[in-house]
């Protein structure tokens, strides 16, 4: 075999592995939800967003939540038997509001429970659908988020202080109908939130919670932990099974230069020795 030769079939090998490597992933996955699912007698639908690797040459691309995401979602739904629980992993920094607010009313109609399960965050839209959830399942460290509109780079509420600090003739007028939207905004997101708790809490703890999320009273990166949470009067428990802490682990982050973290996998206990 010539150098040629060896230099093509170098350049193809390189090129499949990453093809290779993730159709392994994919049985992976199936292998271990498949089991899950005949443990729980659940269904079990995955919700996870990261850099996925595209195409051969390992382009990344960033994920949210979209309308592709409910399609999905929504159809697992229907294909799933009314009496048969259901297990959303969320994984997610959030995403276009009229995406997650699709899911979130697909879950709260289905009549078994449904079950929101967080290994390590679901901000933004991904809190909107935990909310509708009969039960919200959360890593300890794990953390939900605001639900608060975000009008382009701006929050929706700072638009609208905006109103409060000026006078309005030294406001220009792209500025006072983006405050307009922001308003109509907060609004919506606010009502949408009172409707997924309306079963689970009293109309007057639905809409203390539905103001303190959608008003733009933290920042959108505000991490909800579970206790916190708690004290909101969302119902959350914190023993997530270890069985979605190993499916997460068959969902990379894809990425192209030295790890900033590192550790020898495995479970480290008291009694093993040191050498």
């Amino acid at each position: 075999m010539d150098m040629l030769s060896l230099f093509w079939l170098f350049f193809i090998l390189s090129a499949l592995q990453p093809v290779l490597r993730q159709r392994m992933l994919e049985a992976s996955r199936t292998r271990l939800i498949t089991r899950i699912e005949h443990e729980r007698k659940s269904r079990v639908i995955m919700l996870v967003h990261r850099q996925e690797t595209m195409s051969l040459l390992g382009f990344p691309l960033l994920r949210y939540i979209d309308v592709h995401d409910s399609e999905e979602v929504i159809r697992a739904i229907q294909l799933t038997d009314p009496d048969v629980p259901i297990d959303l992993v969320a994984h997610t920094p959030g995403g276009l509001v009229l995406a997650a607010l699709q899911i979130a009313r697909a879950i709260k109609r289905h009549r078994a429970p449904v079950r929101v399960i967080v290994p390590h965050y679901a901000m933004s839209g991904g809190t909107l659908i935990a909310l509708a959830a009969d039960e919200i399942i959360i890593s300890e460290n794990a953390v939900l988020g605001p639900v608060d509109p975000q009008m382009g780079q701006q929050a929706a509420a700072s638009i609208l202080s905006v109103l409060e600090k000026k006078p309005l003739e030294k406001i220009d007028d792209q500025t006072l109908m983006m405050a307009d939207m922001a308003q109509k905004a907060i609004k919506q997101v606010h009502e949408a939130v009172v409707e997924l708790l309306e079963d689970k809490m009293s109309a007057e703890q639905a809409d203390a919670l539905a103001t303190a999320l959608s008003s733009g009273q933290w920042t959108h990166d505000y991490p909800i932990t579970p206790q916190k949470a708690r004290e909101m009067g969302l119902n959350v428990n914190t023993g997530i099974p270890d069985e979605f802490l190993q499916l997460m682990a068959l969902y990379p982050q894809p990425v192209r230069r030295e790890p900033s973290v590192e550790y020898l996998p495995g479970r480290r206990s008291t009694g093993e020795r040191q050498g």
